[in-house]
């Protein structure tokens, strides 16, 4: 851990304790604690994406079905930047539409293939419509830059039966609105580019909990957990995307950690929280 991930863990104990949180119940919380990278346009990290940008795919790939979001250069995040399993090269591009059904995909394209330029706007995704012009333009081509950052839960639901496990939750948040380069440090709410980690929430939900009843059928979270794990499937939050709608809209990308090894990315769920 980076001594920058460091100092913000040592403030969300400090701020916990402070609150009369137990210490064994704080370090438990701490112990989920988990790296994750935060791609943004205006840091000083190396590039390691672009939002938008030109959709280059093999010729044997299927259009898209949705517009291209970003584009994160696999290679340029280093080893233990994130816990997730992801390439070691070539890159991921992430697709969707932030609207209050919107759904996504992802594509991966390794780094020895032969790729041609598709169009940026599939049918019926079109500027030519005056709300599809006014997302385009809250998505602002450019270079997404590295900061390797800490993540924590942001929702409750992550670890059935912790007694402190909402108010370590808010304290998680707090914190992070006085770090200078964290997640709300970049034009509020509007971080363009999350990779692993947590996420921040679906609703008020954890956004990897949010699929799992997405995916179940559920319409209501169960009252307890049927087994030890609140996530015995091996979801995992590939990505999450800020930005695209007045007032703010979030894309969450989700993948099972076996697909995400075998580079099944179209078993990719995407959820979008928008509040209109």
């Amino acid at each position: 851990m980076t001594n920058r991930n460091v100092r913000i863990a040592d403030e969300v104990r400090a701020e916990a304790l402070r609150q009369g949180i137990p210490a064994a119940d704080v370090d438990r919380w701490l112990d989920l604690a988990r790296p994750c990278a935060l791609l943004t346009q205006d840091g000083d990290g190396p590039v390691a994406g672009a939002v938008r940008g030109p959709v280059l795919l093999p010729a044997g790939v299927e259009d898209p079905w949705f517009p291209l979001i970003a584009t994160i250069d696999c290679a340029a995040l280093p080893a233990g930047t994130t816990d997730l399993p992801l390439p070691a090269d070539g890159r991921l591009l992430l697709f969707g539409w932030p609207e209050e059904d919107g759904f996504g995909q992802v594509k991966y394209v390794p780094a020895d293939a032969v790729v041609e330029e598709r169009q940026p706007y599939p049918p019926p995704f079109t500027p030519d419509e005056r709300e599809y012009a006014e997302v385009y333009a809250e998505l602002r081509p450019g270079d997404l830059r590295l900061t390797a950052d800490i993540s924590l839960p942001y929702a409750a639901d992550i670890l059935p039966g912790h007694p402190h496990a909402a108010a370590l939750a808010a304290v998680w948040e707090k914190v992070l609105l006085g770090v200078p380069d964290g997640v709300f440090a970049h034009r509020g709410h509007r971080t363009p580019l999350l990779i692993g980690g947590y996420g921040t929430d679906d609703n008020g939900l954890d956004p990897v909990q949010a699929v799992i009843r997405f995916d179940r059928g559920d319409e209501e979270p169960e009252e307890e957990p049927d087994t030890e794990t609140a996530n015995p499937d091996g979801w995992l939050l590939l990505a999450e995307f800020h930005g695209g709608r007045p007032g703010g809209a979030t894309i969450f990308w989700m993948i099972r950690r076996d697909d995400l090894i075998e580079r099944r990315f179209d078993q990719a769920r995407t959820l979008v929280d928008w509040n209109p």
